[in-house]
């Protein structure tokens, strides 16, 4: 795609008049394309692609409509079931939320795209009847796999699969390495990451580069705590499919390029014998100093006579000692 002229995103959801968040939400579907901002690194849409989806049939009701989300009241309605059961349905894991809030009473409400349910109700509908299965068909963004438990304890499984719709979407929009890793280690907890990313340094260019899974965090410390409880993986078995991933994506990156570091220098690879070599040549060690030479060799100041002071001086404390052992010698003799 050609890009010759590009968007601030406020100006492209304008003119594709969209609001912020379908605006936001159609980025991350790929329903809009996107490029990389050359200055300030944000996206922009290029004026083509604003063009050409102006020009595609039905818009902007059809744009507007692929990112219309809707709560748990308006989905059952869709879908002709009960909240109830819609709620069953969604805790179990056959439909996946794509964004979430918190109320005023602090309570997470839970958005899902109505093209979704749609989908979903007339592709499956004896799951809008009759007792629920225990394990789900599986469906657009659920984890089949290992919820068949979850459906019959009545775990709720909303929050496990919106983070992985949520980093898949991310992981869709970036080509980088450390900023991949950045995206899946951004739902581990810290003891986690620093388990699997021990190098201060790699750690901190993963937490420069880690993103904002849910934006417009609230104003209270009860809010930003209900919040962050949502972004951090909690499932034993999530965990261990992101610790996995982790590695293999920070092992990418570090093949592409080193982290940065203040002077330059690699650090050494873990169980090696010896050091990496730098990649910049170290300049020469200074050169060791000269050995000191022997006592005797040193100038000696004089006494002022042609003399060696010090010469003059061991030459008295010879006589004197010659004259006490003379004086003590007579004396032992009389």
């Amino acid at each position: 795609m050609e890009v010759s002229e590009t968007l601030a995103a406020g100006r492209a959801a304008q003119e594709l008049r969209l609001r912020r968040g379908e605006f936001e939400l159609a980025t991350q579907l790929g329903h809009v394309r996107t490029v990389g901002g050359a200055l300030s690194g944000r996206r922009r849409v290029a004026r083509g692609e604003v063009e050409r989806l102006r020009r595609a049939a039905g818009f902007p009701d059809a744009l507007r409509e692929r990112v219309r989300t809707v709560g748990t009241a308006e989905g059952a309605d869709l879908m002709d079931i009960s909240p109830g059961r819609f709620t069953r349905l969604a805790r179990a894991g056959y439909l996946v939320p794509v964004r979430f809030y918190l109320n005023r009473y602090r309570a997470v409400v839970w958005l899902y795209l109505a093209e979704e349910l749609r989908a979903f109700a007339s592709g499956e509908p004896g799951l809008l009847t009759g007792r629920l299965p225990r394990t789900p068909t599986g469906g657009s963004g659920t984890t089949a796999e290992g919820t068949e438990e979850k459906a019959g304890t009545g775990e709720d499984c909303r929050p496990r699969n919106w983070r992985g719709r949520r980093i898949g979407l991310l992981l869709h929009e970036s080509d980088d390495r450390w900023e991949r890793a950045a995206i899946v280690g951004s739902v581990l907890d810290p003891l986690q990451l620093a388990e699997l990313v021990p190098d201060p340094y790699e750690r901190a260019s993963l937490n420069r580069l880690r993103p904002d899974l849910a934006p417009g965090r609230p104003g209270s410390e009860a809010g930003r705590e209900a919040v962050q409880r949502l972004l951090t993986a909690d499932d034993p078995d999530e965990i261990s499919w992101h610790r996995s991933s982790l590695t293999a994506l920070l092992a990418d990156a570090r093949r592409d390029r080193q982290a940065p570091r203040p002077n330059g220098t690699l650090p050494e690879p873990v169980g090696a014998p010896e050091p990496a070599p730098p990649l910049e040549p170290v300049p020469p060690s200074a050169p060791a100093p000269a050995p000191q030479p022997a006592r005797e060799a040193e100038p000696v100041p004089h006494g002022g006579r042609g003399r060696p002071l010090l010469t003059r001086l061991r030459i008295r404390r010879g006589r004197d000692r010659e004259g006490v052992a003379a004086s003590r010698g007579g004396g032992a003799d009389g």
